[in-house]
Order: structure tokens, then sequence, then C-alpha cells
């Protein structure tokens, strides 16, 4: 006797409607048959009358904003201050007098930040892309000229005081590097 084809057809049609294969009804076990049938004979399921929770999109700026608290976190070096747990700030002592000053860069070495370093470096990041956007508004055909202006020079301001910093940053960071 050759094996059953799993291949037949999955709908067999009877007066215009299509009833779907049922791979358990071929099933000759009388305890599978007595379980599927007795429970629901008395049994009714209750008539819950639950609504489907509803999600609104986030508005463009909620989600510029997440971006832009992430750019910051991951440019700041959060990860690497959870892991080392680095002071927040170191100090020195000043050779003539003894003093102890504080030192908010950790000079010398370029795999190592204190928090307020990475934290103001980070900043510093954000704050040129701040710029750059603001730059890209001031392109807009739409807004009046001297909302233009404003976002240009708004822009323009953000990006070159963020540059200066970074550039100030590296060169108390690695001394004699940008001479």
């Amino acid at each position: 006797m050759p094996p059953k084809s799993e291949t037949h057809a999955s709908s067999a049609t009877t007066g215009g409607t299509t009833a779907q294969f049922d791979p358990a009804s071929d099933s000759i076990d009388l305890m599978f048959h007595i379980l599927k049938v007795l429970p629901f004979s008395f049994l009714r399921p209750p008539r819950l009358r639950l609504k489907l929770p509803t999600f609104t999109l986030p508005s463009a700026m909620t989600v510029y904003s997440l971006i832009l608290l992430t750019y910051f976190m991951v440019v700041s070096g959060i990860v690497y201050d959870v892991i080392v747990e680095p002071p927040g700030i170191g100090s020195t002592q000043d050779r003539f007098t003894g003093a102890v000053k504080p030192v908010v860069f950790l000079p010398g070495r370029v795999n190592g930040q204190y928090i307020i370093e990475g934290l103001s470096s980070g900043f510093m990041f954000v704050l040129g892309g701040v710029g750059i956007v603001l730059l890209d508004l001031a392109l807009d055909k739409n807004r009046a000229k001297s909302v233009k202006v404003s976002y240009a020079s708004a822009g323009v301001a953000s990006v070159v005081i963020s540059y200066v910093m970074s550039m100030l940053f590296v060169r108390i960071k690695i001394p004699g590097y940008l001479r």
C-alpha cells in the first residue's frame, strides 16, 4: 500500500464553501475526540470586552531628542564611566606652593578620562551637531528671512564654538600635539 500523500488538496469545496483540511479529524483515537468535544459541551468561554491598546507614533521632535540624548551619552563615554568608574574630577599639587588644584582633563592619557571631561567633550560634539541642524533649517525656503538669518548665525556660532573648544580640549589632553 503506498504511503498517504500529504500534498493532496488542503481545502475541499462543498456547496460553494471551502472547508479547511484538519489533520486531527483523521485521528482514530477515541480519547482525543472525547477530550476535544466534551469540555466544550458544557463550558462556555466568557465574553470579554477587551479593548486593544492603541499606540500613537511619537512626534518628530521626541524622536530627535531621544537620538540626540543617545548620541550625547555615546560620545561622552557613559559606558566607559560605568565600567571603569573614574573620579569625577582629578587634582594635582602645585610644585611651588604645594596647593592642591583641581584638574578637569586627564593629561597625557588618550584612553582615559574623568567624568567631567567626557561630559564636556560630549556637550561640544552635540553643540556642533545642533549647529549643523540649525544651518540646515536656515536653508528652508518657507521661513521668513529674519528667522533664516537667526538660524544661520546661531548655527555658525555653534559650529565654530564647538570646533574651537574641541581643539582646546585636544591641546589640553595631549600637550604638544597640535602645534
